[in-house]
């Protein structure tokens, strides 16, 4: 199935994923009405909304941000690991490379907070009811929540992330990505082994 306005890059059924393809917005003509979950079509339309040209990838389900980077076949520090932090009882969306794990202590002194934790699978249930749990979008606009980005991925050409479920990529240039989420860059991480 083609949807209309949009072009196959590369049909990745050959891959052993049944009717898998990856989809560019480049061509689109009209307004996109397909998510394979349900918080993709949440994201992929905010993209199409802003005019910002997204690919997206279908995938055998992943639970990993390092998972997907072997999915999509690009390098852990290019797929973003959202991760959910409640400081002084505000919610921050911070967004780090999938190859990094997140420091609590530097997050907290940067941002001035007296405390802070990870949320946990309740508020995150709450917070993104439409997305499959361990599958949100690093948008914290779109939850209304303010974002924070890891310097280490400052620099990056793109960002490849989960869009809303655990089997659909959106992959998306870094200058568009830090137009749309407007985050605070700060040092908040360190890479893993």
């Amino acid at each position: 199935m083609v949807l209309p306005g949009f072009v196959i890059l590369d049909s990745i059924a050959a891959k052993g994923y049944k009717n898998g393809y990856v989809l560019s917005s480049r061509a689109l003509t009209g307004v996109l009405k397909f998510s394979i979950g349900r918080c993709g079509m949440r994201v992929t339309d905010y993209l199409i909304q802003e005019g910002v040209d997204f690919e997206s990838s279908i995938h055998r389900s992943v639970f990993t941000a390092q998972e997907m980077a072997a999915e999509e076949h690009v390098p852990g520090m290019q797929v973003a690991k959202p991760v959910v932090v409640k400081a002084d009882e505000k919610f921050y969306m911070c967004v780090l490379p999938a190859c990094h794990k997140i420091d609590l202590d530097a997050l907290r002194s940067q941002l001035g907070a007296k405390s802070i934790a990870l949320a946990d699978e309740k508020e995150l249930s709450k917070l993104f009811g439409d997305c499959e749990l361990g599958a949100e979008p690093p948008l914290g606009s779109l939850y209304n929540m303010p974002t924070i980005m890891d310097q280490s991925m400052e620099d990056d050409y793109e960002i490849v992330f989960q869009a809303g479920n655990h089997e659909e990529a959106v992959r998306l240039a870094m200058a568009d990505y830090k137009e749309l989420a407007k985050p605070k860059i700060l040092a908040f991480s360190y890479h893993t082994t």
